[in-house]
């Protein structure tokens, strides 16, 4: 545990549950955050007013793990101190789109725990009436904010929709994933403005522990339901370019929450793309994808894809290929589709799947540091892993070595450092500000 220096600092109070959910603060103890087998007691100074649009959970047959000022140490917290019977379940906080973690709630499981929903479970306090969070912001844009997103306008916008795509399959499913699941990629859409998603596959070929579309046999309920058919190349070129003649500086994603991986789906998508390039030359059309299939990537390519943006939980094969668990494909064509795409001067993201406690190890930091001098991607995308954190950490520890953490705010400081180049962020960036593209060297990777 990190030493506290006292008159420096000033303590989070812990924030605790009763078995009803109710959540309070507990007055002589501090909130503390973990990474690995690592506690941080949470300050003023490694936390942050929790942004608006976060929101708090209480964990199931987990009690909090808490600093105890006046002892001087950490203690697991059962029962209420404050009254007794009255047991205690540990409280995280889902924060929103464009904060990443740096500490995960501190928690002990029972012994009959199970996973936990798939969310991520920041650490999170209460100072001077408010509630304060471990988080970093990486990523300034209002573009999942929800309170640009009025009720009444989004469904404005699909009263709209319908009347302009009365027959499209598509412009229905996003329907729902507005008002059923309360998507903020498809909120946008019917509010008209930034990206606008395009989802398109209902298979993959990755058997993700996070997967929060579809998950068999695991005992974790998925997040939301995956698309059941697949939508025509009419189809998907309708609503992407009604988003992109609408909007300025628009981006149309393939690769969404609700789907499998769109390189499967890469029959109606293709000529989906060459549609959208026949009736404009506007707007940024991305995808988001596994990059399993670089012969695939290379076509998407040449019929008009701008963008691409491809997961990594880690760049160590090894741990890689414990998370996404493929399906015909090998960690070596995620390498040649990043490798490929930059080489065809495609702007190229890595969605960094963060958790802290082995993505700060030093073991995925060098990693990471090495594998972007071989393959100069132009932006982290840094998002919070939605997973069971204790689970994840030991299926990791198993298959590979991590050891000491150097912290995820020093890690991305660290990178920024040494590749001033390279963006940092949240969001899929618009063509008009993916800056300008450096000359990069030829890779001889992968020939």
């Amino acid at each position: 545990m990190k030493t506290l220096k006292k008159n420096k600092k000033k303590l989070l109070t812990a924030l605790a549950a009763d078995s009803h959910g109710k959540i309070f603060e507990l007055d002589g103890y501090a909130a503390v955050g973990m990474a690995g087998n690592e506690f941080y007691p949470l300050t003023t100074e490694n936390s942050m007013a929790m942004p608006f649009g976060g929101e708090l959970m209480y964990l199931p047959d987990r009690n909090p793990v808490v600093y105890n000022i006046g002892k001087g140490s950490l203690e697991i917290l059962t029962e209420n101190p404050f009254k007794d019977g009255e047991s205690l379940l540990a409280v995280a906080c889902f924060n929103s789109p464009g904060y990443v973690h740096s500490y995960i709630s501190a928690y002990s499981e029972n012994d009959n725990a199970g996973f936990l929903p798939l969310f991520s479970y920041g650490a999170v306090g209460w100072y001077k009436d408010q509630f304060r969070s471990a988080v970093i912001l990486v990523d300034t844009e209002k573009r999942q904010d929800l309170r640009l997103m009025k009720q009444e306008k989004v469904m404005a916008g699909i009263r709209r929709k319908r009347k302009q795509m009365p027959e499209n399959r598509l412009r229905a499913h996003l329907e729902k994933c507005a008002m059923t699941y309360g998507c903020p990629a498809g909120k946008n859409f019917f509010l008209e403005r930034y990206e606008a998603p395009l989802p398109a596959s209902n298979t993959c070929n990755a058997r993700c522990m996070g997967c929060i579309s579809l998950q068999e046999s695991s005992g974790i309920p998925n997040s939301q339901n995956r698309i059941d058919f697949t939508p025509t190349p009419e189809e998907i070129a309708e609503v992407a370019t009604g988003h992109i003649l609408k909007v300025k500086n628009s981006v149309v994603s393939f690769g969404q929450g609700c789907e499998g991986d769109p390189l499967l789906a890469h029959g109606v998508i293709e000529p989906a793309i060459r549609i959208i390039r026949s009736k404009t030359d506007q707007g940024t059309i991305n995808m988001n994808t596994n990059g399993s299939r670089p012969e695939i990537v290379e076509r998407l390519i040449e019929a008009g894809l701008n963008s691409i943006r491809i997961s990594m939980n880690s760049v160590r094969e090894d741990c890689y290929l414990k998370y996404f668990r493929p399906k015909g494909y090998q960690f070596s064509d995620v390498i040649r589709s990043i490798d490929l795409a930059l080489n065809r001067g495609r702007f190229v993201s890595v969605n960094y799947l963060n958790c802290p406690g082995f993505t700060d190890t030093l073991e995925e930091f060098n990693a990471l540091i090495k594998f972007i001098k071989k393959y100069p991607i132009n932006m982290i995308q840094w998002r919070n892993l939605n997973y069971d954190p204790v689970r994840y950490w030991k299926v990791m520890n198993k298959e590979s070595v991590n050891g000491k953490q150097i912290g995820i705010e020093n890690m991305i400081k660290k990178i920024k450092k040494s590749f001033p180049n390279l963006k940092h962020g949240y969001f899929n960036p618009p063509k008009e500000k993916m800056g300008r593209k450096d000359e990069r060297r030829t890779s001889n990777a992968q020939r």
